[in-house]
């Protein structure tokens, strides 16, 4: 499946959402994905892009910067408290903050930085113990939270339990969106954005199904 492809499936998403597909990122997930396989994707002229890991990204990244304009770079993958001063220098969004301790070092070194990428907090949606995540019962909380120390917070950011029909996930953290005041939404992936756009997101993560299979060791 093409990028093309994928942008076709967005618009005819949005439009059975009567939504305007301009309100919806594309955000390319390039993690473990060659790098000639990400330079085809940026020929097109594709320039919002994910990473899982500090260290690919850093290692990745620069290099096309000097050479493709406009990047916008996504961190999707769990940040450590260790990396996070890298995050902010290279990413500009984190979709992972996840605890009270990742906000505020986060706040400490937006303070010494004079800059912030925006924040996405991540919520266990499906309760899962293996997943991270704020509990579902506790972000309201945490957004209070991150306000008063001053964090970018845009919006929320989910990865239903896999076996699990997402709509209804979704449909919930929109809900939990709305009622923090909170107008982004990143959630859906390459088997269920369709049904994320439904529910309002404005942030889908698709990988695979623009590049291919991903490319471990």
């Amino acid at each position: 499946m093409s990028l093309a492809d994928i942008r076709t499936r967005i618009n005819d998403a949005a439009a059975r959402a009567r939504r305007d597909p301009e309100g919806i990122t594309l955000i390319a997930v390039s993690k473990v994905q060659p790098d000639a396989r990400v330079e085809a994707v940026l020929q097109e002229g594709h320039r919002v892009f994910g990473e899982n890991r500090v260290q690919e990204a850093q290692g990745k990244w620069p290099g096309f910067a000097e050479r493709f304009d406009g990047l916008d770079l996504h961190l999707i993958g769990a940040l450590q408290s260790n990396k996070a001063r890298a995050a902010m220098e290279l990413f500009d969004a984190i979709h992972t903050l996840d605890r009270p301790k990742l906000a505020r070092t986060i706040a400490r070194l937006a303070q010494e930085l004079g800059q912030c990428p925006d924040l996405f907090i991540q919520v266990d949606i499906g309760d899962e113990d293996q997943k991270a995540g704020i509990a579902r019962d506790a972000v309201d909380g945490f957004v209070e939270e991150c306000r008063g120390l001053d964090l970018p917070v845009r919006g929320l950011m989910c990865i239903p339990p896999v076996h699990d029909d997402p709509a209804p996930h979704f449909e919930e953290l929109a809900a939990m969106a709305a009622r923090n005041g909170l107008d982004r939404l990143s959630m859906g992936m390459s088997g269920d954005f369709e049904a994320a756009i439904a529910a309002g997101a404005t942030h889908v993560r698709v990988g695979s199904a623009i590049f291919g299979p991903r490319a471990y060791d």
